[in-house]
């Protein structure tokens, strides 16, 4: 009679299956998807269902059937797909992962300019925290903001938390007035307008991708401005061939997915949010196997917050 062969264990098993079989398997073991920004690591990248930018990643967050979300991305993203799926498990591989720029209003700052004007609408880009969004009257993200911000009654606007952004949005809409707040993205405002004229100099033929969280002064010597998104389709349906991008890193692994043959270059060699980055596979791993780090929202403050996300995917519509 033949030996029997001693059960392998689970231990055991990882030791012979990566990371990634372990993942997919989780996946379908729970009902898992997992949703990931173009600016975390291209490993995390390459392991998601869905890559995108932050409206994308919102309107897919509502649109699967899955009961548990894996959400690769800053503290906002987690809680704004939280606000948009109360009944869905939203899990975070890294909590400590957070944008600055999130932080940089205040519901202080929002009552009083509620106060000093009538007939404002606070619109509020998704890069915040849930009570801000609780506060404003609608969300935006950089690929919809400016049609968002056309579709409202309102006459004045105050535009938070980013300043840079909500100047090139009222550039683009002159006909209504707009309050700026004094936030900013730490990532965008490193890129500079003498430093994208040095790389330009370096390589001439490249057209210049900005993303409109840059400064006013890199906007202006700028080929094309676009969320994350706009310029991934512009990049890839343009017929040149070398490109000069003025956004976070973790774009170039999708750029090269897409555009394999041609060129793209970065300012000054920074452009890197480290919270981003903090998120990696193993941390993914970890969190389907203990899940102990589901996103959870007061329940008022949910229904108030989510509110201004649900204007958002129906004025961009």
């Amino acid at each position: 009679m033949e030996e029997a062969k001693p059960v392998e264990t689970n231990q055991e098993q990882d030791r012979s299956i990566s990371i990634e079989e372990q993942i997919t398997a989780y996946k379908h073991q729970k009902d898992v998807v997992i949703l990931a920004h173009y600016y975390t690591d291209s490993s995390v990248q390459a392991l998601a269902d869905y890559v995108g930018d932050s409206y994308y990643l919102s309107k897919i967050a509502v649109e699967v059937p899955n009961k548990i979300i894996v959400f690769c991305g800053v503290g906002f993203m987690g809680e704004s797909a939280k606000l948009l799926n109360s009944d869905k498990i939203v899990l975070m591989p890294d909590v400590e992962a957070d944008c600055p720029m999130a932080h940089m209003a205040s519901v202080e700052k929002i009552e009083a300019v509620r106060k000093a004007n009538e007939d404002v609408a606070v619109v509020c880009y998704i890069n915040s925290t849930a009570a801000i969004k609780a506060a404003s009257d609608v969300c935006v993200t950089s690929a919809n903001a400016v049609k968002v911000v056309r579709s409202l009654p309102n006459k004045t606007v105050y535009f938070i938390p980013d300043a840079n952004l909500g100047r090139f949005v009222a550039a683009q809409v002159p006909e209504k007035r707009f309050l700026f707040n004094d936030g900013y993205c730490h990532v965008h405002t490193t890129i500079t307008a003498e430093g994208v004229v040095r790389t330009k100099e370096k390589h001439p033929e490249s057209l210049v991708l900005a993303h409109p969280e840059c400064t006013p002064e890199v906007l202006a010597v700028a080929d094309y401005i676009g969320s994350t998104s706009g310029i991934i389709e512009y990049a890839t349906a343009s017929d040149q061939s070398s490109f000069i991008i003025c956004t976070e890193k973790g774009i170039l692994y999708k750029l090269k997915q897409d555009n394999p043959k041609k060129r793209f270059h970065f300012v000054d060699g920074g452009q890197v949010c480290h919270n981003m980055k903090r998120i990696t596979p193993q941390k993914v791993l970890k969190q389907l196997e203990q899940m102990d780090q589901a996103v959870e929202l007061d329940k008022a403050l949910s229904e108030r917050a989510g509110h201004a996300l649900d204007q958002m995917l129906l004025l961009a519509k």
